[in-house]
């Protein structure tokens, strides 16, 4: 049967190229009605065992690249002090540059370790020498508060990395996370967690950058703690922090879902004259201000010409929110195609939905409001790829601020390949970590010392830094 000619509406996705893979020549072999026939396995021979082969080459080009932009020396100057004395073997800055190697290569527990000791390029990295699991959980629990924030820091360093390039609007995605836990580590509570009711948990909060993806915010809290004033001090500095990378000339935006529904932080916000956009809670006061409301502008109507999206801007304010001169802007938002986020059914027909969102924008369109918002989801993206590439919600120990380390270590480790991918492969800075792993990092090595000299061989198409 001929088949016919079609596009597929996903081509672009198709990364082979970038990987270096063989493209299918399933074209030719239909006209030559030919079908594929796997090989007999059993004609393939077993050749001696190799053990200078390694399947992480990529991380020889990933340290050049943390060389060249100073993480060694940066790591050894701050965390070295941790560990001082005559006995001391492993330094404390090479026992962190051990670990986000091991995070890079996929390995989410400490415990993993263990089995990339088996590995020859990562051993070498390592100065020859895999230090005992003990040693590791032992160097975790020597972070204290003051240590924690220099790491912090290091981390932020990271991530503000792209902003060089003087944009004239930066966005800061802030959102918290839940993180179950199974044990009786330090810190679980129980608190807001939608999948497993009643279980202990960590609730961090994070704020990242929209334009490169980054996290420049990270903060492992309590199960049992929600958004609130006490985060307040804590958000305003994180967007402190991008100002004075970015310049006073840049308009800072954050955005928040409902959980920025917080009058002292709204009132931080427009002090420090950092623009927000955030979704409301439809409290009643709120919602019977947009029952009696009448002006709506029509923004979109279906074939027949009837409204499928409304935009109102309503004279709500919170009596919270108090005397603040125009007080802020309450923008309400009517649609039949929304189906996401939190949206209150309130009108006659049963598939027109309504969401509230509120800012200290005065100039910027209504109806481009909702939709500056819509950008946030984002960073749920940049969450899920944290929990599940970098096994952001796994812990190693039962003390809080060891796991507040690594916490901040994988964090780092997220910037940090970011950072590299944008230097080495700019096309697919954009991917998600687990394709940027296989592109850059896991890839196939031969490792050989001949002359006092070590060489890795690749693969022609494996990209380098130099």
């Amino acid at each position: 049967m001929k088949t016919t000619k079609t596009r597929s509406p996903s081509i672009h996705k198709v990364r082979r190229d970038e990987l270096g893979g063989k493209r299918g020549n399933g074209h030719y072999l239909q006209k030559q009605r030919r079908k594929v026939r796997r090989p007999d396995v059993h004609r393939i021979l077993a050749g001696d065992p190799d053990d200078s082969l390694t399947g992480f080459a990529g991380l020889v080009s990933f340290g050049r690249f943390t060389q060249s932009i100073g993480l060694e020396r940066q790591l050894a100057q701050t965390f070295n002090e941790m560990k001082v004395g005559r006995g001391v073997v492993y330094p404390m800055g090479a026992q962190l540059r051990l670990f986000l190697d091991a995070i890079v290569a996929d390995e989410d527990r400490v415990f993993g370790i263990e089995a990339l000791a088996a590995d020859r390029l990562f051993c070498r990295l390592a100065g020859e020498s895999i230090p005992s699991l003990d040693t590791l959980y032992r160097d975790l629990r020597r972070f204290d508060k003051v240590s924690l924030k220099s790491l912090e820091d290091l981390m932020v360093e990271q991530g503000l990395f792209g902003l060089h390039r003087s944009p004239t609007a930066i966005y800061v995605d802030i959102d918290s996370t839940v993180e179950p836990l199974f044990g009786t580590q330090e810190g679980a509570l129980i608190g807001p967690n939608p999948r497993y009711k009643g279980r202990v948990s960590y609730h961090p909060l994070l704020a990242c950058i929209a334009e490169t993806g980054t996290c420049i915010g990270a903060a492992l809290r309590p199960g049992d703690r929600g958004i609130g004033e006490r985060d307040v001090p804590t958000v305003v500095s994180w967007l402190n922090r991008v100002r004075k990378q970015s310049g006073p000339k840049v308009v800072i935006t954050a955005r928040m879902d409902s959980a920025g529904d917080c009058a002292e932080l709204l009132s931080e916000l427009d002090e420090n004259e950092f623009r927000f956009v955030i979704k409301l809670r439809g409290s009643p006061d709120l919602v019977d201000a947009v029952l009696v409301h009448s002006r709506w502008h029509v923004t979109a109507r279906d074939a027949a010409q009837q409204p499928t999206e409304r935009v109102g801007v309503l004279g709500f304010q919170r009596k919270e929110w108090g005397k603040r001169g125009k007080g802020f802007r309450v923008i309400a938002l009517r649609s039949t195609e929304r189906c996401g986020g939190q949206t209150q059914r309130l009108w006659e027909n049963p598939d027109e939905g309504t969401q509230f969102y509120v800012t200290n924008d005065w100039r910027t369109s209504p109806e481009d409001i909702p939709r500056e918002y819509d950008g946030r989801a984002e960073i749920e993206t940049i969450i899920r790829d944290l929990k599940h590439s970098l096994a952001l919600g796994k812990v190693p120990s039962a003390a809080f601020d060891a796991n507040h380390a690594m916490f901040l270590l994988k964090i780092l480790a997220h910037n940090l390949l970011r950072r590299y991918a944008l230097n080495v492969s700019p096309r697919c800075s954009h991917w998600r970590t687990p394709w940027l792993r296989r592109l850059l990092i896991v890839r196939p090595g031969h490792l050989l010392r001949s002359g006092r000299q070590w060489t890795l061989r690749t693969p022609s198409d494996l990209p380098m830094w130099e």
